[in-house]
């Protein structure tokens, strides 16, 4: 396991991550996982021996339920919160009825972290995400209410999570006009099949300093292997249940990227899964990856994918395979800008001209 600095900030954080959306399966998220708290203290110290040191959750998931079930494994009855185990969470979702029981308002965010708090049996969250873009609160009343919380020591540090580019471009603006703590990482979700995060939020997380955390990269179970033309999954597996994430563009571009995937685990003998979140890893701007099992076979091939060695030919294929299409203005800057290349993106764009026939 190798650790990196989260963005400009000196906590030092895993390459993998701990997911915990399988963690309860209780009010809407039932098709997730059904991980209890015995199960879920299981994993925790599996993924921990293997080097991991975050846990990543948020109160959405099973509205509580998942937060609760990371507090009760973490118990003094199951020996308590370790020392070097850190642990995010998010808030933005409505967690209850009525009009303020969402969103990023000061009243919803410091009542939403009280409440995590709470649920995990903890006195701070290392790194609290905004979960998703508030249309209506000024951006500036959600950073002063992230900044009192980071000021009584009740959070360490804050992300941003689900937000377009110039929706982070305006936080950090909020932050540094107010003299606020900035934001340190962004979580966004990009897989093989998904590369949409490279147009804006990858290139704007390494212009500004921030790191960038991979939610599902798996694609909430599309990229597991499991899932293959012509052969439909079974309910035990989230895609086989009716989950509605991911939204697909194109059904048959993603069976032609699974059986890739396939392809070169087999030549390792290792599982497709374990050759996305390898490939995932050595992409440029990708800091970190959040992993979520449901039981100990899933989550220790995962925790092996540091440790598979693509060749320089593998990973070659798989980018062509999966490279996003050129769009405006970045096919206009591949065919005009490369006088003056732009770092933060210049790989996208690279990739973008070997499309057009440029190079």
């Amino acid at each position: 396991m190798h650790y990196r600095p989260l963005g400009q900030s000196g906590l030092m954080v895993s390459d993998l991550i701990l997911g915990t959306i399988p963690f309860g399966g209780a009010n809407g998220f039932e098709k997730t996982g059904q991980v209890g708290p015995e199960e879920a203290r299981r994993l925790i110290d599996i993924a921990r021996e293997a080097g991991v040191n975050m846990i990543d959750t948020a109160d959405l998931y099973s509205k509580g339920v998942a937060e609760e079930t990371v507090g009760k494994a973490l118990s003094e009855a199951n020996g308590g919160w370790p020392e070097d185990l850190l642990v995010t969470s998010k808030a933005r979702f409505p967690m209850g009825e009525g009009p303020n029981a969402g969103g990023s308002s000061r009243y919803h965010l410091i009542r939403a972290c009280e409440a995590s708090l709470k649920r995990l049996g903890t006195d701070h969250i290392d790194l609290y995400y905004l979960h998703m873009w508030d249309g209506v609160t000024p951006i500036e009343e959600s950073i002063a209410a992230v900044d009192t919380l980071i000021e009584h020591g009740k959070v360490r540090y804050f992300g941003l999570s689900n937000f377009n580019g110039w929706q982070s471009m305006k936080a950090i603006a909020a932050a540094e006009a107010l003299s606020k703590h900035r934001p340190v990482s962004q979580q966004v979700y990009y897989t093989p099949e998904s590369r949409e995060a490279e147009y804006e939020l990858i290139p704007f997380a390494r212009d500004q300093g921030l790191a960038t955390s991979i939610w599902s990269p798996l694609g909430e179970g599309l990229l597991t292997g499991k899932l293959r033309r012509d052969q439909p999954l079974d309910e035990t597996h989230r895609q086989g249940s009716g989950w509605p994430e991911p939204w697909i563009n194109d059904s048959d571009r993603l069976y032609d990227i699974i059986d890739m995937l396939v392809e070169i685990g087999e030549a390792h003998d290792v599982s497709a899964a374990r050759v996305t979140l390898a490939w995932l890893l050595g992409r440029p701007g990708v800091d970190n990856l959040v992993i979520a099992a449901r039981n100990e076979e899933q989550l220790r091939d995962n925790l092996a994918a540091p440790d598979l060695d693509l060749s320089g030919d593998e990973i070659a294929r798989l980018e062509e395979a999966t490279r996003p299409k050129p769009i405006y203005p970045y096919w206009h800057r591949a065919m005009n800008g490369m006088d003056r290349p732009e770092p933060a993106d210049r790989d996208l764009i690279e990739g973008m001209r070997q499309t057009m026939g440029l190079e």
